[in-house]
């Protein structure tokens, strides 16, 4: 198939274009998508609502877990220029309840990132591989078939109306994407079961200090004053600071945005910052989705709930389910059917490599919502910081008797909140295991859902948490 325009946005606006693989979002998992597919000599386009200045300029904390192992389609040398700290090599939590700050090891190769060059680079580097990109575009409704097959998208792109029409669209507009609004999605696996509560606000700043800071090296984290949300500095250079929060959309943002400035003014290595950038997002905060795939259609990165529900951390899996949509949608294309089921296997590549461990870390999320914050704090400062680091990136920690006694020294006053958390974690662990037996196919869905959802009941009774799904 061969598209009907050629070059990354400069071509004419309106009428009807048609490509192999039609990608909305130009973020992490959009370009890797449509790098995946243009290297395999398919016709991609990327569809942006921003211009060709503002696209890659969006909210992170920048701070990219894994940067040892991004997919090939984008060759990592092309990413290097924009890891501006590669010396971080542990998350520093700072617990003013319990005056104490816990050193935290991070395992795999960890980077802290100037993200709108980062942005750059990623679609440039789509753009080199053969992806079209197209700016000013907004998307505003799906299109499918009378079977419900999603053909393509309708857009206004620099005023103009046009549409897009594709084998597959592989949707990586962010989180709560209009292209999941919009399609009928009733009859397909596609998860639904969607809602603000499930995500997080994020609020970030780039601030530039005088003198460099001491904890260059480190990633920091600091609970809000109020429940459901933390602070973090996370460092680009030693006088160019990350400095934002997350809170869960449930809380009023503009409150806890003070508590940030107040954290600030405190800090004495921020007297006199300058603030270069203020930018706002929202992100999920959940298990990722049951099925991100539908007949035509695959959902990526933010827009299918990857993301680690405890760090908010979520390019290096966002690049992968790029990766792993764009060569189920080529596999599909090669095979003359774009149904449910032979797009199957980006479900089962997802819940393999990131998908169950994030499931078990959702299970934590919950548990947080329901528990007392000073408690949790004062556990937390009691917990040895290679274990927790653990459970915060594996959705489980193994804790061995020697240990088990040492924390309870150390925790006299929590002991209900210690037992609580014990009960959590065999019910983590129960769900790892569960999500480790995905489905190979849509015929066993139901079933497997089922028994999912029985073994988040026992999660709800073992934290005390109202349902979150």
């Amino acid at each position: 198939m061969t598209s009907s325009e050629a070059g990354s946005g400069a071509a004419p606006t309106g009428g009807t274009r048609t490509y192999d693989v039609v990608v909305v979002g130009a973020g992490t998992a959009g370009c890797y998508a449509a790098a995946t597919v243009a290297n395999a000599g398919y016709d991609a386009v990327v569809v942006e609502r921003k211009d060709a200045e503002e696209a890659g300029h969006i909210a992170c904390g920048d701070a990219l877990k894994g940067a040892d192992a991004f997919p090939e389609a984008i060759p990592k040398s092309k990413l290097e220029p924009a890891m501006t700290n590669t010396d971080v090599d542990h998350g520093r939590f700072e617990i003013p309840q319990e005056d104490t700050v816990l050193e935290i090891p991070v395992p795999g190769e960890l980077a802290v990132i100037d993200r709108w060059e980062y942005g750059r680079r990623i679609i440039e580097g789509a753009d080199e591989a053969g992806a079209e990109f197209h700016y000013d575009t907004v998307v505003q409704d799906v299109r499918q078939d009378d079977e419900g097959r999603v053909t393509g998208v309708t857009a206004v792109r620099k005023g103009e109306p046009v549409t897009y029409e594709g084998d597959v669209v592989i949707d990586g507009a962010g989180s709560l994407s209009i292209l999941q609004d919009k399609a009928d999605l009733a009859d397909a696996s596609f998860d639904t079961n969607v809602n603000y509560s499930q995500f997080c606000s994020a609020y970030r700043e780039i601030v530039h200090v005088d003198e460099p800071v001491e904890w260059d090296d480190a990633l920091v984290f600091k609970p809000t004053e109020r429940a459901a949300g933390y602070l973090w500095y996370f460092p680009r250079t030693d006088t160019e600071i990350n400095v934002g929060l997350g809170f869960q959309m449930t809380e009023e943002p503009m409150q806890l945005v003070d508590d940030l400035k107040r954290d600030l003014r405190n800090r004495e290595e921020f007297e006199g910052a300058e603030v270069e950038d203020k930018l706002g997002a929202a992100l999920p905060t959940r298990r990722p989705y049951d099925s991100a795939v539908a007949p035509g259609f695959m959902a990526v990165g933010d827009a299918a709930g990857h993301v680690n529900p405890t760090t908010g951390g979520g390019i290096a899996g966002a690049a992968y389910a790029g990766k792993y949509a764009a060569e189920a949608a080529i596999g599909a294309i090669e095979d003359g059917d774009v149904s449910e089921a032979n797009l199957w296997e980006y479900n089962e590549r997802v819940m393999d490599h990131f998908g169950a461990r994030y499931a078990g870390l959702d299970v934590y999320n919950i548990l947080s919502t329901a528990v007392d914050v000073d408690d949790l704090m004062g556990l937390l400062a009691s917990l040895p910081g290679d274990k927790l680091a653990e459970a915060l990136y594996s959705g489980s920690a193994s804790i061995g008797w020697k240990l088990k006694l040492q924390t309870a020294i150390k925790s006299v006053g929590y002991y209900d909140v210690i037992w609580t958390l014990y009960k959590t974690k065999q019910r983590a662990d129960e769900l790892i295991d569960h999500y480790e037996r995905y489905p190979s196919g849509p015929d066993a869905f139901a079933d497997w859902q089922a028994r999912r959802d029985d073994l988040m009941e026992d999660v709800y009774e073992a934290t005390g948490a109202e349902p979150k799904y």
